[in-house]
C-alpha cells in the first residue's frame, strides 16, 4: 500500500478523467443547433437548470399530455464500430416521438442524455447533430439534455444515448378509439431498415459470419455493411398527424419496434379481436432477407424480432383506407394494405400472418 508521501497532491478533476472544459465547448457547439428547433411553445435556448415549454402557445384547448422515452440500443454499437455518427441522434428522436404519435400526440419538446467515458467534443457534436435533426424531422424543440462524463463506465469511444419527449393531445382524441373492430384494415407504413430493434441479434451474425463493417454490403457494393445498417429509424410524425387531422378516420397505430408485429400490434387491439396480416402484400427491403439467409434465421423469429419493412400500422375503417392511405402517400410515405382486423377464435394468437412475411415482388 502506497504511503500518504507517494501520493500526488493537488487532484484536479481532469486527473480524475473528467473535462469540464470539454464540457463546455460542447455546450457552446450545440446551441445553434438547438436553436435551429424552435417551435410554437419553445425558444430552444441552451444553459439553464431546466428546459421551458409554454403549452399556452401551442393553441391546445384541453391538452392532455404524454411522454415516453427510450434509447438507441446495441445500434450503437454499429455507429461507433463503422464510426459513423451523424445519424443515430435521429434514431434516438424517432424511437420516442413515433410512440407519442401512436397516441395521437403531438411531440411538442426533447431531452437528450449523452453519457461518455471519455467527451470527444467532435463526435459528440456530430450525434447531437443528429438529435437536432430528428427534433426538425418531427418539429419538437430540442430544449435540453445532459452529458455525463463517466471515466471507468465506458470503455475506449463507447458512448451511450436516452432520449425523452413530450407530447400534446386534444382530451377526446387520444388513440386507439374505442371502435376499433372486426372489417377495419391495415395499412403498413414502410420502413427504413432495421430501424432501431434486433440489433444484438444482427451484430451477431455479421460477426459470426466473418464481415466487417467497412466491407462491400453484397447486395449493393456501393455502400458498406456498415452504412447499410445504420441507416437511421423512420420518424412518422408528420405523415401520420396529417391522416388523424385531414381525415379523421384513423383509428389507431402501432410502432413495431422490438417484439415485431406480435408483440406490438395487439397492444392496441380489443382482446376479442385478431390482425390478420397478408405476408405477400408488401416487400422486405433486401437487408433483412440478407441477414435472414445468413443467420439461417426462422421466419417466426424474423416476425417477433425485427419490423420487417413496416415500421407503423394503420387501422382504418375499410371505406376509409384509400382516403387514409392517399394522405400518407402524398406525404412521402410508401403504403400498403396489408391486412385486416377479424373476430379471434378462443385463444388463438392475436396476430397472425399468412405467406412469407414481406414477400411481394
Amino acid at each position: 500500500m502506497a504511503s500518504s508521501k507517494d501520493r500526488p497532491n493537488g487532484y484536479t478533476y481532469a486527473q480524475a478523467g473528467v473535462d469540464i472544459d470539454a464540457g463546455n465547448a460542447l455546450v457552446k457547439a450545440i446551441a445553434p443547433l438547438a436553436r435551429s428547433t424552435r417551435r410554437s411553445g419553445a425558444d430552444a435556448e441552451l444553459g439553464g437548470f431546466g428546459g421551458l415549454f409554454d403549452l399556452k402557445a401551442t393553441g391546445y384547448k384541453d391538452p392532455v399530455l404524454v411522454a415516453a422515452n427510450d434509447g438507441v440500443g446495441t445500434k450503437l454499437k454499429v455507429a461507433i464500430d463503422a464510426n459513423i455518427h451523424d445519424t443515430v441522434g435521429i434514431d434516438l428522436v424517432a424511437m420516442s416521438v413515433n410512440d407519442l404519435v401512436v397516441q395521437g400526440a403531438e411531440p411538442l419538446f426533447f431531452l437528450d442524455y449523452f453519457a461518455t467515458g471519455k467527451l470527444d467534443v467532435a463526435t459528440a457534436t456530430t450525434v447531437i447533430a443528429g438529435i437536432a435533426e430528428g427534433c426538425r424531422q418531427a418539429n419538437c424543440a430540442l430544449i435540453g439534455g445532459e452529458t455525463a462524463e463517466m471515466p471507468g463506465m465506458y470503455s475506449g469511444g463507447d458512448y451511450d444515448l436516452a432520449g425523452f419527449a413530450v407530447g400534446a393531445v386534444e382530451r377526446g382524441q387520444v388513440l386507439p378509439r374505442a371502435d376499433v373492430g372486426a372489417g377495419d384494415v391495415i395499412l403498413g407504413l414502410a420502413s427504413t431498415g432495421f430501424h432501431s430493434n434486433g440489433y444484438s441479434l444482427v451484430r451477431r451474425v455479421v460477426a459470426d459470419s466473418g464481415f466487417s463493417y467497412d466491407a462491400p454490403f453484397p447486395l449493393d457494393e456501393s455502400r458498406t455493411i456498415g452504412q447499410v445498417l445504420i441507416a437511421p429509424t423512420k420518424i412518422y410524425v408528420r405523415s401520420v398527424l396529417a391522416a388523424i387531422r385531414e381525415t379523421g378516420a384513423v383509428k389507431a397505430l402501432a410502432h413495431i419496434t422490438g417484439g415485431g408485429f406480435v408483440e406490438n400490434i395487439p397492444r392496441v387491439l380489443p382482446d376479442g379481436i385478431v390482425a390478420e396480416l397478408e405476408g405477400n402484400s408488401w416487400v422486405m427491403p433486401p437487408v433483412f432477407r440478407w441477414v435472414m439467409k445468413l443467420g439461417g434465421i426462422e421466419e417466426h423469429e424474423m416476425g417477433r424480432t425485427f419490423n420487417c419493412g413496416i415500421g407503423m400500422i394503420v387501422v382504418v375503417a375499410a371505406d376509409k383506407a384509400a382516403d387514409v392511405a392517399k394522405v400518407l402517400t402524398d406525404a412521402g410515405e410508401t403504403v400498403w394494405q396489408i391486412g385486416h382486423l377479424r373476430a379471434r377464435k378462443g385463444d388463438e394468437p392475436h396476430v397472425e400472418i399468412k405467406g412469407a412475411i414481406g414477400s411481394a415482388k
